[in-house]
């Protein structure tokens, strides 16, 4: 097997395990809102707060202070402002509605990602991709509209989000090897820090409630914290490596990987389920999202 083969194996791998782990984060980020009564905005905050004090350490003692220092480190603080913002809007929608429909909805990311990929990379996306892409844009809208009904302009803050993540899947590709996995997520995790105290400020000054500012209620509260910061950190990193293995457009069809536990986590903790159109529209998503995985493979096999 050559080693670019290899390579994108690997990556594949590493993607797919990530995508299982990281809804996790986002059922926390419910369970907070929902058990906790803490805000979207303090929940992200912490996200990245905690995910600095998970990583930092790490970090400082297995190459010293110099390992902070980045060589592109705007770069990798725009990524850390991306990441931020997109999360917030993911944990509101996550408040509102249920965790299905908030992934179901967000999956328009990977189709996004490819098509950047072709534009902006040179990646070869071939017309039959496009079409996939095409067919699963109207996938998702199947699962828009009633929500859309439901929840208002609040349904759309998902795919808000998925194009602020794409554009930070993007930058992880455009940054290269210049620095270091765990370097890029702790940089990152200062300036989605710095990005999430600034919003908690202004957003708690205008009196909005999902910026409310508060500290964990109860000893629960500060694990799953913990926890999401533990979460987001490593699992980060994960995606950052896949992405140094593997093409954009080879794995962006693999977080689609993240609708079986976000299904799994929404029913067991929330008693949330997808409507039988609402599964229609995902069958769509997920069918072209494989479609795109085979194309990849036949040109790599050329």
């Amino acid at each position: 097997m050559s080693e670019p083969r290899q390579n994108s194996l690997q990556g594949m791998a590493i993607m797919s395990g990530a995508m299982f782990i990281l809804p996790t984060m986002d059922a926390i980020a419910k369970y907070m809102a929902t058990f906790e009564a803490m805000s979207p905005g303090q929940v992200t905050f912490y996200r990245f707060f905690f995910q600095i004090a998970c990583t930092l350490p790490i970090l400082v003692a297995l190459f010293g202070l110099k390992a902070v220092s980045a060589k592109r480190p705007w770069m990798n603080i725009l990524r850390g402002v991306l990441h931020g913002a997109a999360s917030l809007l993911f944990f509101v929608a996550v408040k509102y509605m249920p965790l299905a429909d908030v992934f179901a909805i967000y999956f328009v990311e990977p189709f996004m990602l490819t098509a950047m990929s072709a534009v902006l990379l040179g990646e070869k996306v071939g017309w039959r991709r496009w079409m996939a892409i095409a067919v699963g844009f109207g996938g998702a809208m199947i699962v828009i509209q009633p929500s859309y009904e439901i929840f208002g302009l609040k349904a759309l803050l998902p795919v808000a989000c998925a194009f602020l993540f794409s554009l930070y899947l993007f930058l992880n590709r455009a940054i290269g090897e210049a620095d270091s996995p765990l370097t890029m997520q702790t940089m990152a995790g200062i300036g989605g820090t710095v990005f999430m105290a600034a919003a908690l400020l202004v957003g708690s000054a205008a009196g909005s409630a999902d910026f409310a500012i508060s500290l964990p209620a109860s000893g629960l509260g500060l694990a799953l914290l913990l926890a999401l910061g533990s979460i987001s950190g490593y699992a980060h990193m994960l995606v950052v490596r896949a992405f140094r293995l593997a093409p954009l457009s080879l794995l962006a069809p693999f977080q689609y990987f993240e609708i079986i536990s976000a299904t799994v986590l929404g029913y067991a903790l929330f008693n949330d389920f997808p409507s039988f159109s609402k599964w229609i529209g995902i069958y769509i998503i997920v069918a072209s999202g494989l479609f795109i995985i085979w194309r990849e493979r036949q040109q790599h096999n050329r």
